[in-house]
């Protein structure tokens, strides 16, 4: 009988658990083959390179985070460290109302660790800052298992800081409200801060590498490939083999059968696994399962959803020097974008000698219609804002809109703990069924690498217990 391994999902959890079990599978000398199923017709999920006119466009995300180290350790394996690229530092700001300010050396995420960070700056009020300022006597809160982000930082920082500064680096990484985000799921670094420092800036001090908050040069952070992200999508697939994969195949339904699992396919076709990797969105789940109420504490953590919009220009265009890297922008502000990325700078391969690539988002939690208009009207908007904030004098030689409905996921108080009931479950009632992905543990490159990564050595243990 042929023993099977099913991934459900070709995005980067997907093609990285396929990679790892295969590999686990070789160095054991088990008698398992991979199936990785992918809806679509391409694979990478929400990883999407587009190369157009000479640019370098991503339609997705568009680097990983260095310092953890997962997504580093990976390319290392394939082969293909030769082809990464650091981004370029440079100035970056947040918009105000309808004035640009560089966001303060010295900080960490927006929070001032150097006692002058705010000193000269105009981002907030001198009220607002004599209240960051008093976050070092501001008593520790009561020990907690979970609590909202925003809370607990405008409990230590007051309202302002937080809502011109902090909220828009820290939700724009996960797209969500900073008031609805749980801390233990998205930055409980800041609750660990407190309760062995008493303060979150104290913390900071005291743990952060010198250069981490330094006002000089900095090496970037963040890293990508010469061509674009889908080097690594390419990579993994050719490392899996195409054998491995099945296109434009939905799983409609898994069930028990025996000890081992059935699963229908969109196709009418029919499949059976010793154990299936689930790396889709969670909001799928509970309608593949009969046991749906194994899934019915995802119900409350909504899909949020977000556009870009790349434009293109001459140089010649945008009269005033683009002096930096981007700017994100305060939820106190009437624009509809949430961030600009200076591409041609940031990533300065991604573009040819004499031209400009802007790369913008809108879909804040608070206007998530804009996603939904046309790319017209979208498009329209966006450059509205951005000739409020750079003098634009031509039309962009192209636009290119992207969507992503219903993809980023919203991490709620209380979202490890229901994490946690979930996944106990599953191994009382569906053993062998595994869940990874951007839904559970990080929704960045390098957090989805290594959950994909444990996934296979935790399918791998449970086969070899279960199955000898």
């Amino acid at each position: 009988m042929k023993k099977n391994i099913v991934i459900v999902g070709g995005g980067i959890t997907g093609l990285t658990t396929a990679y790892y079990t295969q590999k686990e599978i070789e160095r054991l000398d088990l008698p398992y083959e991979v199936q990785l199923i992918e809806a679509s017709d391409r694979l990478g999920g929400k990883i999407h390179t587009v190369h157009k006119d000479g640019f370098v466009l991503e339609r997705g995300a568009d680097s990983f985070l260095e310092r953890k180290t997962a997504a580093v350790k990976l390319v290392e394996e394939l082969g293909i460290s030769d082809k990464l690229v650091r981004n370029s530092t440079g100035q970056a700001h947040v918009l105000v109302g309808e004035t640009l300010h560089k966001i303060p050396g010295g900080s960490f995420m927006g929070i001032p660790v150097q006692e002058d960070s705010l000193t000269d700056e105009k981002i907030i009020s001198e009220a607002g800052k004599e209240r960051v300022q008093e976050e070092l006597d501001v008593p520790k809160g009561e020990a907690a298992v979970d609590q909202s982000l925003g809370e607990f930082l405008r409990g230590r920082f007051g309202d302002e800081l937080i809502e011109n500064l902090v909220e828009p680096l820290l939700s724009g990484i996960y797209s969500s409200d900073i008031d609805e985000m749980s801390m233990m799921a998205s930055f409980p670094q800041f609750y660990e801060l407190e309760q062995e420092y008493g303060s979150v800036i104290r913390g900071l001090r005291e743990t952060l590498p010198a250069n981490r908050a330094s006002t000089g040069k900095k090496k970037g952070q963040f890293l990508s490939f010469e061509n674009g992200l889908d080097t690594l999508v390419d990579a993994l697939y050719e490392a899996i083999g195409k054998e491995t994969v099945r296109f434009e195949i939905a799983v409609e339904k898994i069930t028990q059968q025996n000890d081992r699992y059935l699963l229908k396919l969109s196709d009418g076709q029919t499949c059976e696994a010793d154990a299936v990797i689930m790396t889709i969105p969670h909001n799928h789940l509970p309608n593949m399962f009969a046991e749906e109420s194994l899934f019915k504490p995802f119900a409350h953590m909504p899909m949020s959803s977000v556009a870009n919009v790349v434009c293109a220009f001459d140089e010649s265009a945008i009269s005033e020097s683009v002096d930096g890297t981007g700017f994100v922008v305060s939820r106190n502000s009437d624009f509809r974008m949430t961030a600009c990325t200076w591409t041609h700078r940031k990533w300065p391969l991604t573009t040819s000698e004499g031209k400009v690539l802007l790369r913008t988002y809108v879909g804040k939690p608070s206007d998530q219609e804009v996603v939904g208009l046309s790319d017209e009207e979208i498009t329209n908007i966006v450059l509205r804002e951005l000739e409020a904030t750079m003098n634009i004098t031509d039309k962009p030689l192209f636009t290119f809109v992207s969507r992503w409905q219903e993809m980023m996921p919203q991490y709620r108080v209380g979202h490890v703990e229901t994490l946690k009931s979930v996944r106990e479950d599953l191994t009382k009632q569906l053993p062998g069924i595994y869940l990874a992905g951007s839904s559970y543990e990080g929704v960045g490159i390098p957090d989805c690498v290594k959950q994909g990564k444990e996934a296979a050595s935790e399918v791998m243990q449970f086969l070899r217990k279960n199955f000898k």
